[in-house]
């Protein structure tokens, strides 16, 4: 039987895959095996409950809250609030679980469970294990005055505005920013927070419906933010995703500005306010070499992890470290909050745009991408891609073509028979030759029988 959790909590078309049934359930086994810590301590289990605005979220909420409630959580129900926000709750109100429903930057029709533990932390796959392997199984139920009780928490909104205003290391007075909410959790916070801070600010795609999250805005639908930054003449765009977990800017000509320059940018400020704890940054194997290059030329270290927010937040929480992020936009300031947080990211992006009176194009401009492909090739047995000698091979005699101007990366899907074959060289041609060469060979060392 495949694994219940992927990547980021559990995820999957919203009453085919992920049912209502399915949610209580997995609420249930939440509580049991993240509320003990709660009741070995002689109080009763708190939880934090947030969701996006999908549709699906109203009925996969009232069966996350009876679940818990069911079990014995006393519930706080803080409504429509970014992914980092439920997480910041539970955190700062001591709760012994969160839960977020939410399917980030997917379509509407999907949606999402993703649990923290206490503390606020996304939970690590022993304990993903642990509540998957007590999924369903009998209990002692409680009745009578032991059940849950259920509250609207209406601070949530606030409490959680105030924190990312407040971690600000310089206000934006002087700034118009257009920020892209993609009809998503942070249609709300997002302008709020800037405006709180003196910018001028247009927000769009702050209208959700329930349909219309993530629906041509949004983090990975940048264009129109692009449109919209030299229409308005705005100095700087943020776009943020469907739960808010993820940010990418637009400089004042329209120009893309990626997770990579992003975490460029911010760990340069950092170094020079001396909040860059051991002079490191985390990133993912998939962060450009552009930025490797420009953090060496800074004097600074980089640890790379595998892909995925939750762990460049193992590696930064192992070494102590300060910063870290994907080139996706997942940026973790870890003295500020514990998992990615794209308000949080564009508030400290643009503060280091007004405090050194610098446009964003010319801060971001310290990371020279080396151009990227990447080619998916589907099909195939991805266990094997690194131990067959042929791949290997052709991986070996393709890195000493490209030398040090650029790079190879072959990494199997986490959830799909596919590999994704990575390249960076000096033009898109050399990239594209090169990836498209690696990727015959992967398919046809590798393909599974039809």
């Amino acid at each position: 039987m495949a694994r219940l959790f992927g990547t980021d909590g559990v995820r999957g078309l919203a009453n085919r895959d992920l049912t209502a049934e399915l949610a209580l359930d997995l609420s249930v086994a939440a509580a049991h095996v993240l509320g003990e810590a709660g009741e070995f301590a002689g109080h009763r289990p708190v939880a934090v409950v947030g969701r996006d605005p999908r549709a699906s979220g109203e009925f996969l909420e009232a069966a996350v809250v009876a679940g818990l409630a069911s079990a014995g959580v006393d519930v706080c129900r803080a409504g429509v609030l970014p992914t980092p926000a439920i997480a910041y709750l539970t955190g700062a109100l001591g709760a012994d679980l969160g839960v977020m429903l939410s399917a980030s930057h997917n379509p509407m029709p999907d949606n999402g469970i993703k649990f923290f533990a206490k503390g606020g932390h996304k939970l690590d796959d022993t304990v993903e294990d642990a509540v998957e392997a007590r999924l369903r199984e009998p209990w002692q139920r409680p009745i009578g005055a032991d059940v849950g009780r259920v509250r609207d928490y209406t601070a949530a909104f606030e409490e959680y505005v105030s924190h990312v205003v407040g971690s600000a290391p310089h206000r934006l007075d002087g700034l118009r920013v257009v920020v892209d909410c993609a009809h998503g959790a942070a249609y709300r916070a997002a302008p709020e927070a800037l405006r709180r801070l003196g910018a001028d600010v247009m927000a769009a795609f702050a209208e959700p419906n329930g349909l219309n999250i993530n629906d041509g805005c949004g983090s990975t639908h940048i264009d129109r933010l692009r449109e919209l930054v030299t229409e308005h003449d705005a100095d700087a765009g943020i776009a943020v995703d469907g739960d808010a977990d993820r940010c990418l800017a637009v400089s004042a000509d329209g120009e893309l500005v990626d997770g990579d320059q992003i975490l460029a940018v911010l760990a340069l400020a950092m170094a020079e306010q001396r909040t860059l704890r051991a002079d490191t940054v985390v990133a993912t194997v998939m962060s450009n070499e552009g930025f490797r290059l420009a953090m060496r030329v800074a004097g600074l270290a980089v640890v790379d992890t595998a892909v995925g927010d939750r762990y460049v937040l193992e590696a930064m929480k192992i070494g102590g470290y300060s910063l870290g992020g994907e080139q996706s936009g997942h940026v973790i300031l870890l003295d500020h909050g514990t998992t990615g947080d794209g308000l949080l990211t564009g508030v400290h992006l643009l503060a280091r745009v007004a405090a050194t009176g610098k446009p964003l194009a010319e801060l971001a401009a310290v990371v020279e991408r080396l151009p990227q492909v990447l080619v998916n090739v589907p099909g195939v047995d991805k266990s094997r891609v690194a131990t067959d000698t042929t791949v290997q091979a052709a991986v070996t005699a393709a890195e000493r073509e490209l030398g040090d101007t650029g790079r190879v990366l072959l990494r199997p899907s986490g959830t799909e028979p596919l590999v994704r074959v990575m390249v960076e060289a000096a033009t898109v041609a050399r990239a594209d030759t090169v990836a498209r060469d690696l990727a015959a060979t992967v398919q046809a060392r590798l393909s599974l029988p039809r």
